[in-house]
């Protein structure tokens, strides 16, 4: 029951989007009397126990919540250190207005009828923000602070104790950690899945859920999706592992038509223009609708964050020394939430799925961020090289996919016949206008980019700074997004 209020503390409301994955470990550790069998529950004893600064950094979980104490009069947002759980916020000082949502579309209408001058965007992960409640009814920004900030240790109780992961190597600890990742994150009373590209990053997800489902004894199999058109790397590679796994595979194929149906649809839910989240996102976006209308599946498991954290882009064998590769690490883990992290969300929430990220957990970013950088490096031309031999002896997946070249998404899911790069050339000729199109803010620069700009400006007018710049390759040349356009592009 939201918003959520204790009799314990009846000034305080809550509203909260997320899952706290260690509130029965802060029921024990302080005693708090709950009251409801719901996790965010945590956050209001945490608030009034240690205030809102601390209350954030003891949460292990993802979240976007707004808690208002009503005696101190005072608002407080806050949202989770990478920023999995969405909220944007409507603001403008002079008139003492603010306004919240997980998405820009339920803000935008406000906007548009209270004055252009409100500023709109995305409240930043990892900050909290205090506001002050004026007589008037009004409020007044108080102040921002970052509370977190990528491979920082965590400041709860870790899942996993330090002595426990002292008797460990680097490889054992990074495997064990991942695993408890996943462990932390089956807290769930609705039937979960996988969705399956059958490459490493969703394939070692896929594994270990399995793997704990059987140990937790779950009423079911896990169900596994994977999706692609006609022959696509994708939907062999996924065939494989489901195989191996035994589990309760679904393969959804999608042809052009479902392309041309779809597309103006995922960049209004994205609400971004970004070249490769878009094309990414196509794909994510009907195996969701497909889970949704086929299964009784809610909550799905997925690899995103093992890119970022792990070095797993192609162009990170490009990277000049082992301190520009951490660098570049940490930068798109912070910028994750506007790219990878937003189409993760947007297309399984399109469809009421709940999504878990294990790679994003704290404890183990914290953890890999803290490996010798030079480790962390692609070794011998194989990227997340860690990360592989970290699973090389644990019989959890056949080599052939635990040494599976990185494949561009758009391209994985794509039939050797017809790449989905070309499919959208060929719907965007027919569908943007010959008119001299000109745009505010960041430049569109090739056809494809200004037809993604056109439909986003149709819902978000102006709202150019949702996509702050177009997700590129780094030290390389090239003027598309996509992998297959660098050099060392392997997978066939």
């Amino acid at each position: 029951m939201q918003p959520m209020r204790l009799h314990r503390y009846p000034r305080i409301t809550l509203i909260c989007n997320g899952e706290i994955y260690n509130y029965n470990r802060l029921r024990e550790q302080y005693h708090y009397p709950y009251e409801t069998n719901c996790d965010v529950e945590a956050i209001i004893h945490n608030y009034e126990n240690f205030g809102i600064a601390d209350a954030v950094k003891r949460l292990d979980g993802v979240f976007a919540f707004c808690l208002v104490d009503g005696e101190k009069r005072k608002i407080y947002i806050a949202r989770d250190p990478y920023g999995v759980r969405p909220l944007f916020k409507l603001q403008d000082d002079e008139k003492g207005i603010l306004a919240i949502c997980s998405e820009a579309k339920g803000l935008i209408g406000i906007k548009q009828k209270a004055g252009e001058e409100l500023a709109l965007g995305q409240f930043p992960p990892g900050h909290f923000e205090e506001w002050d409640i004026l007589d008037s009814g009004k409020v007044k920004y108080n102040h921002t602070e970052k509370y977190f900030k990528p491979g920082m240790p965590p400041r709860f109780i870790p899942f996993v104790s330090e002595n426990e992961l002292s008797k460990f190597n680097v490889y054992e600890k990074t495997a064990f950690l991942l695993e408890a990742a996943c462990k932390k994150r089956l807290m769930s009373d609705r039937r979960i899945g996988c969705l399956l590209s059958g490459g490493l990053d969703s394939s070692l997800i896929t594994a270990l859920v399995v793997k704990l489902a059987k140990e937790q004894k779950l009423p079911y199999k896990i169900q596994t999706f994977a999706i692609g058109m006609g022959d696509s790397p994708d939907l062999i590679a996924a065939r494989t592992v489901a195989d191996y796994l035994g589990t309760e595979h679904h393969e959804v194929k999608f042809d052009e038509n479902a392309v041309r149906e779809a597309l103006d649809n995922v960049i209004y839910h994205l609400e971004s223009f970004d070249i490769t989240t878009i094309r990414a996102s196509l794909p994510m976006y009907l195996l969701s609708k497909y889970i949704k209308e086929n299964t009784d599946t809610t909550v799905v498991f997925s690899g995103e964050g093992a890119d970022e954290l792990a070095q797993g882009y192609i162009y990170f064998r490009d990277a000049p020394n082992e301190t520009a590769a951490h660098e570049e690490s940490i930068r798109l883990l912070s910028d994750i939430y506007l790219y990878d992290g937003l189409r993760a969300d947007r297309t399984t929430s399109a469809f009421s799925l709940e999504l878990r990220v294990p790679f994003l957990d704290v404890q183990l970013t914290s953890h890999y961020l803290s490996i010798e950088p030079s480790f962390r490096q692609p070794q011998n031309g194989v990227e997340k090289h860690l990360l592989r031999k970290s699973f090389a002896k644990s019989g959890l997946l056949p080599d052939s996919i635990l040494y599976r070249h990185k494949e561009a998404f758009s391209d994985g899911v794509a039939s050797v016949k017809k790449s989905l790069f070309t499919i959208i050339e060929e719907i965007i000729k027919e569908r943007l206008p010959e008119n001299n199109l000109r745009f505010p803010g960041l430049q569109p620069n090739t056809t494809e980019s200004k037809y993604y700009r056109y439909v986003f400006e149709k819902s978000f007018p102006g709202q150019y700074n949702f996509t702050p710049y177009y997700w590129m390759p780094k030290w390389v040349q090239v003027s598309d997004p996509s992998a297959r356009f660098i050099k060392h592009y392997a997978a066939s």
